[in-house]
């Protein structure tokens, strides 16, 4: 592998981590800021990154439980994809980089990502519903704004998955006739 090739593989293996990090952390903070605001309801003012639930709290804690239970459930499926990338950069056998292994970690990924995708439907239409009530909700849609690019996500990757599948057959045919 040429040296641009090789920088261009570890850059993308630090920012994989960076990201994963990052999304651990924010549903780490959620889930904390979440269990407090059952204890100390003045936290619903700003539970995470200036997100304000303090009224839905106070007129529907069904409707918060939803609310904090559908950010939560993102940031954690968030976190898993991108551990599930990590893992492929660890695994990774860039001389013979076809294996069932990677293959069904890149499979993982695209059901993840349509996973997501899924799941900020239904929380995007929850909120709507919500707002349609009257409550004040419409910040939070911040957490399942990115519907689109999960599905374009998970459909591509569901095709280079099944390239990846391809052409594993092949180097297993190439094994088995040398």
């Amino acid at each position: 592998m040429s040296k641009k090739n090789d920088f261009i593989f570890k850059a993308l293996n630090v920012m994989s981590w960076i990201i994963f990090i990052g999304l651990c952390v924010e549903a780490g903070a959620l889930i904390f800021n979440f269990g407090f605001t059952l204890f100390k309801p003045v936290a619903t003012h700003n539970v995470y990154k200036g997100l304000d639930l303090a009224e839905l709290y106070e007129n529907q804690f069904s409707h918060y439980l939803g609310i904090m239970s559908f950010a939560i459930v993102l940031s954690l499926l968030k976190a898993y994809l991108f551990y599930l990338v990590v893992n492929i950069f660890e695994k990774l056998n860039l001389v013979k980089p076809f294996s069932q292994e990677i293959a069904k970690l890149i499979e993982k990924i695209s059901f993840e990502a349509f996973a997501i995708a899924i799941v900020s439907v239904v929380a995007n239409q929850y909120t709507h519903r919500l707002i349609e009530f009257g409550y004040k909700v419409s910040h939070i849609e911040a957490y399942w704004a990115d519907i689109a690019s999960f599905l374009m996500m998970a459909a591509i990757v569901f095709v280079i998955s099944q390239i990846f599948n391809k052409g594993l057959e092949i180097q297993n045919e190439n094994d088995l006739t040398v």
